[in-house]
């Protein structure tokens, strides 16, 4: 026990002190932050794109084609009277046209087509057909004699629903969805940075022949847990600071937001958010499933570490089944948000290897709610015993591969160390 303690001491201390621990405790909030919202920001800007309405049906007019532009202006819409844009509509200034053909109001047409010089996909189509129907639905509006009072009253007699859970009143699902995929995100982000640590720490041991000399005096499994569970807690330690600044920069706008009406809305605004779930139960639970999924994936990647030589293409081929499993529990979560209670969800939060996304992206929206006692005990037990079957199998991996140089070996042949009595 004592030689594991040292050997956690060691790597915990050595990679605490580095620059890199610094660098990336601050860093890590701000540019996951920064990927949140520049995705949001990139998904939401739109090319502008000009097209030319040439007009045979008499229905859509200048007046509804420029209203349409001022709803969405990433597409801008101009009536065009001469025919022969057709042929130079590109010198004109428009990237493409449509020719709107004699119509039946009654019925409408489909397949009216936009002719352009290049594809600009289904996203494009969608804006073009929407805006048509904006226009197409005043005309019939005008038909049918429906008046801007009984327009008016059409579209707002429409039903809205919002959720009220009477377990729990001050329950949101939207920010137990934000909260969810935070989570989720987060967990994914650790197990591949970390866990590529333990790999590439356990490669560097073994090349520079350090391992021979460490062995000399401990065994296999005693060096490869010191190394997991010393990682384990460097990425804990992250964890807990950014736990302790949140805290910090919530208490510290709660005592300015007196002082500045901005402030303490935004304050207000975390204030409610962490009401409407149960925080100690995530905070908890996120420190389990952390802990939980890095020791299952970590003790994978030492063991692949221990078998890899100095080829880094052969670790990125070893290693790609594993972090196609966490990949994969990623795509389970995206499903398990948005139906926290359907069967991918309950067996993604059970099941070892997908278990940790999934059950934190599952946890906000409510225990024992949304998430039964029983699926949780049971979630956290299949955990630990995955986390000590696979580290048992990965310390048997460990043992002959760390020892063992010049030899290329196969998924099959670590099988045989890891079943070899």
């Amino acid at each position: 026990m004592n030689k594991i303690l040292l050997i956690l001491k060691r790597e915990y201390s050595t990679r605490v002190k580095k620059k890199s621990f610094l660098l990336t405790t601050l860093l890590f909030p701000v540019l996951y932050m920064a990927l949140i919202f520049g995705t949001t920001y990139l998904g939401s800007s739109k090319q502008k794109l000009n097209v030319a309405i040439l007009d045979e049906s008499g229905y859509f007019t200048d007046s509804l084609l420029q209203s349409t532009n001022i709803i969405d202006s990433s597409i801008l819409f101009s009536s065009v009277a001469d025919t022969s844009i057709q042929s130079n509509y590109r010198k004109s200034g428009y990237d493409g046209y449509i020719i709107i053909p004699e119509l039946n109001w009654q019925t409408g047409r489909e397949n009216i087509k936009f002719i352009t010089n290049k594809t600009h996909g289904t996203g494009t189509e969608r804006i073009i057909e929407r805006k048509l129907n904006i226009i197409w639905s005043e005309m019939v509006n005008e038909k049918l004699g429906i008046d801007i009072e009984k327009k008016t009253v059409l579209t707002q007699s429409s039903i809205s629903i919002k959720e009220e859970n009477q377990e729990n009143l001050k329950a949101d699902s939207g920010v137990s969805t934000a909260i969810g995929y935070g989570s989720g995100f987060l967990i994914y982000f650790i197990l591949l940075i970390y866990g590529s640590q333990v790999m590439m720490g356990v490669m560097e041991e073994k090349t520079n022949r350090i391992a021979e000399v460490v062995i000399s005096s401990v065994k296999p499994f005693q060096l490869m847990l010191g190394k997991i569970v010393g990682i384990s807690l460097v990425a804990l330690t992250q964890f807990l600071i950014w736990v302790a600044c949140i805290f910090l920069i919530y208490n510290v706008g709660k005592l300015m937001g007196s002082d500045s009406a901005m402030v303490g809305s935004v304050v207000k605004g975390m204030q409610n958010s962490f009401e409407s779930v149960n925080l100690p139960l995530v905070l908890g639970c996120f420190a389990f499933y952390f802990m939980g999924g890095f020791f299952f994936y970590s003790s994978l990647y030492a063991a692949i570490g221990s078998a890899i030589n100095e080829d880094v293409r052969e670790a990125q081929s070893l290693s790609f089944p594993i972090t196609l499993l966490i990949i994969f529990a990623i795509f389970m979560m995206t499903i398990a948000i948005q139906d926290p209670s359907g069967p991918v969800a309950v067996w993604g939060s059970i099941i070892p290897f997908t278990s940790p996304i999934v059950m934190m992206a599952r946890l906000p929206f409510g225990v024992p709610g949304t998430v039964p006692v029983w699926q949780l005990v049971l979630s956290m037990a299949l955990l630990i015993i995955g986390f000590l079957c696979t580290t048992w199998l990965a310390a048997k991996i460990y043992r002959t591969g760390i020892l063992m140089y010049g030899k290329k070996p196969s998924w099959k042949e670590m099988l045989k160390w890891a079943l070899r009595k």
